[in-house]
């Protein structure tokens, strides 16, 4: 801007000092027609004057720039904030907090259950054909729709399985015949409940003849003892209707009716000792809940122990009655597998 001013100022000399040639009287003399002549050195002072002198700017609006700064200085906090400050919280639930707890092992759902106990590896034991009775434990298994090996009465063939790398998920004994299973095969089947988990179901109303025996290793762990032998065969009250031996898949049943088929003995009581986990679920008096028992469940569920005959009371009865204990015992074993990792 000040250069453009300059060069004007400059331009009016040039144009200044021609007229200034051109007009009369250029020598200091006056016209005839009364004309001033122009000072020429007076316009270069002026100019040099205007040369020199600081180029005038508009006045200054004070309170505008206060604002501005005000402004720019905001702006830059506002700025060092975002870069300081955390990210606005969104409605995204915050992460769990870190723990040091062990989550426990997941209990299998009824659907995989069902699918455990129709694929379960089941070892059986029934000696009725032997007296000729009917297999009310084999038609059970049929009517489930279980796999199973049944060994009939055959003593080297069950403790050939018992022996063989297969992992049972039940052992049955239905032992009527009041001889067969005894001795060393207690020294097998024992170790596998208690160790491996398997579960059991005994039958066996001879208990009489073989509770001081191997049979202890079991009967202790389970926490009962032979108490006394039943004379003859009379009802069985059931002690707790809601256990799932009552109750699960078949309810609404009891062993109040019989028709007697053995006629020497009515079965085995048995006591508890307190020194396992039994409950006797059944027995020959209503209000007796530890003595007297004539059906036991023990280790958690696992085992269940008959020690009155089954075809002393109806068949469809005891149908009923082994198809819950079939289902208890395996569902027990699967949850105690699954809690301890399989």
């Amino acid at each position: 801007m000040l250069a453009k001013r300059r060069f004007g100022l400059a331009f009016l000399v040039l144009l200044l000092a021609a007229l200034a040639c051109n007009a009369p009287g250029a020598n200091g003399a006056s016209s005839g027609s009364g004309a001033t002549a122009v000072d020429l050195t007076k316009v270069a002072l002026e100019i040099q004057a205007t040369n020199n002198a600081p180029a005038v700017l508009p006045p200054v609006d004070t309170t505008k720039i206060a604002l501005e700064i005000k402004a720019t200085d905001l702006a830059a906090g506002l700025t060092q904030q975002a870069g300081q400050q955390p990210a606005p919280a969104t409605t995204q639930a915050p992460a769990p907090a870190a723990t040091t707890e062990i989550p426990a092992t997941s209990q299998p759902t009824a659907q995989d259950m069902s699918s455990l106990i129709k694929n379960a590896k089941i070892l059986v034991y029934e000696d009725a054909a032997t007296v000729k009775l009917d297999d009310v434990v084999k038609s059970t298994l049929d009517l489930m729709g279980l796999k199973y090996i049944h060994v009939g009465d055959a003593i080297g063939s069950f403790m050939g399985n018992l022996n063989s790398s297969t992992r049972w998920d039940l052992i049955i004994v239905a032992a009527e015949s009041r001889n067969g299973v005894q001795g060393e095969f207690w020294d097998v089947i024992t170790p596998k409940v208690t160790s491996d988990k398997t579960a059991l179901v005994v039958e066996m109303w001879y208990l009489s003849q073989i509770a001081n025996g191997r049979i202890q290793g079991l009967t202790s762990k389970c926490g009962i003892a032979y108490q006394s032998t039943r004379s003859y065969v009379d009802s069985i009250y059931t002690l707790d209707p809601t256990n799932p031996i009552f109750s699960t898949p078949n309810g609404g049943f009891s062993l109040t009716n019989y028709s007697t088929h053995w006629t020497d003995k009515g079965g085995d009581y048995v006591r508890l000792t307190g020194s396992g986990d039994a409950t006797l679920i059944a027995g020959g008096f209503m209000k007796e809940k530890s003595r007297y028992g004539m059906l036991t469940s023990c280790l958690g569920g696992r085992v269940v122990i008959q020690t009155f005959s089954t075809h002393d009371y109806h068949r469809e009865t005891m149908q009923m009655l082994w198809e819950n204990y079939i289902t208890d015992t395996l569902t027990n074993h699967f949850k105690a597998l699954a809690g301890s990792g399989g």
